[in-house]
């Protein structure tokens, strides 16, 4: 299998390169895991005219058409498995990725590329196709659709009245107003004729059947279990029922005082809807399998961990709030746990996983590029110079970070120092969030290219013990 973390030589090649090479081998076997492509191959099989996937069958012969729909950053790999798997028993597909690879292959699906985290004309156009494609269906067609996080943005809809335009400033504005994503859903998911469920209720309104495969990125999720019996509670993406109101649309403009910046077609809209205009909330003849939620990232990089030999805790997988703050947290454990031995005690590895988010209320603050892991492993740096050894990565589990090309970054000990003989100002970057350019002049950027799977973010510590 083809390594996940693409610059691992490079990220190795200096600074405390024990530490760095524990943090990147337990993120790489971490990644590997997580592949939605294997995780769909290892339930899902055709024999003859009947599809086994888990607990459940169904007979093809059956079905007049098979439709294959997707969105997600990691939309490629699960398109892929469902692609390879029907073979010629697939009608049709559509998916919506982030970003198309080389080593993306499909038989019978069409691949657009959606924009993320702002829409774009691909994923518009895209959708119109998914919708006609739909409402030409009927009682006799199976529609088998697989969505992982990011899917808010690449199947970029919006209702008549909201331009394209409007939602790409909706969604620009609620990012950088430091609100959280069960928050910016709320309003995003109220403009959609695709997102908060309305795909499904679109695929109900023709009478077809709907197979369902996601992934969940929402931060309180519980762990999978067995990933081959339906999920009874999904919920909240295009094909799934909402959690969010109206009413907690209206209640984030009002908390974030937002009503000025966002479209006035947006705020006129979602101010004076009525009842009929609610997202669904119930879809009890369709069938879903969860292939990953938020916490597994750290239950299988704390199992992969211990079979190296370190112990390891999880911190949390609710991990929420400002990324540079976190960056500065995470090195005051790092000095606890080498000092004091608290929580843990050294060598050891802490993890955690989550979505923290960075507040931009002016865009004049920003001189380049950056994301939330760049940020966050940025900012651990300045402290981590004081604790010996430590390394901390932080990485968009999908594979890219923020508005870069890149999944990440990894700093230890020593960063701090090589930024300042690179010429680097740590604090500048980190004020005017161009993470991203100091990180790649340090050789801290990771990447990896799309990983198949979309757990938010991932991040891993590692602690070793100093002599006295």
């Amino acid at each position: 299998m083809a390594k996940k973390i693409k610059n691992y030589d490079l990220l190795t090649a200096h600074g405390d390169v024990k530490s760095r090479k524990i943090v990147l081998d337990i993120t790489e076997k971490t990644l590997q895991k997580l592949d939605a492509y294997n995780r769909i191959k290892s339930i899902m099989h055709l024999e003859g005219d009947i599809l086994h996937i888990g607990t459940k069958t169904w007979d093809l012969s059956k079905k007049r058409n098979v439709y294959l729909l997707g969105a997600g950053k990691a939309c490629n790999h699960m398109a892929m498995a469902v692609d390879e798997i029907l073979g010629d028993r697939l009608t049709k597909g559509i998916a919506i990725v982030k970003v198309a690879e080389e080593t993306d292959h499909f038989r019978k699906t069409e691949v657009y590329v959606g924009g993320h985290p702002l829409p774009n004309e691909a994923g518009y156009e895209a959708c119109q196709k998914i919708l006609k494609l739909v409402d030409n269906g009927g009682p006799d067609d199976l529609f088998i659709a697989v969505i992982s996080g990011g899917s808010s943005a690449l199947m970029s809809c919006p209702i008549e009245g909201i331009t394209l335009e409007d939602e790409i400033k909706t969604t620009d504005v609620m990012l950088k107003s430091g609100a959280g994503i069960y928050e910016i859903n709320a309003i995003r998911r109220h403009i959609s004729a695709m997102n908060g469920g309305m795909l499904a209720k679109r695929i109900q309104s023709v009478g077809a059947e709907l197979i369902g495969f996601g992934i969940s990125d929402a931060v309180g999720n519980p762990s999978t279990g067995d990933i081959g019996i339906p999920y009874e509670k999904y919920a909240s993406t295009p094909i799934g029922p909402d959690k969010t109101t109206l009413e907690d649309a209206r209640r984030v403009i009002r908390d974030y005082d937002v009503a000025d910046r966002l479209p006035k077609s947006v705020v006129d809209y979602l101010m004076h809807a009525g009842p009929d205009k609610e997202t669904p909330k119930a879809f009890p003849d369709n069938t879903y399998f969860l292939l990953n939620t938020l916490p597994d990232s750290c239950i299988y990089a704390k199992e992969i961990a211990e079979e190296m030999g370190i112990e390891a805790i999880i911190l949390s997988s609710f991990l929420e709030g400002e990324s540079r703050d976190a960056g500065s947290f995470f090195a005051s454990i790092a000095r606890e746990v080498q000092a004091y031995g608290n929580p843990v005690k050294a060598p050891c590895v802490i993890l955690s996983s989550g979505e923290t988010t960075t507040k931009i209320l002016d865009n004049k603050e920003i001189t380049g590029h950056g994301g939330p892991g760049q940020e966050l492993t940025l900012s651990f740096s300045i402290l981590a110079a004081k604790t010996r050894g430590a390394c901390m990565l932080s990485i968009d589990s999908e594979g890219t970070d923020g508005t870069t090309p890149v999944a990440g970054g990894i700093c230890d000990s020593t960063s701090y120092q090589r930024a300042k003989e690179k010429g680097v100002d740590v604090y500048s970057s980190l004020r005017g969030h161009a993470c991203y350019e100091a990180l790649s002049a340090m050789g801290d950027a990771v990447f990896t290219g799309n990983t198949g799977t979309n757990l938010c973010d991932f991040n891993v510590l590692y602690i070793p013990k100093t002599e006295d």
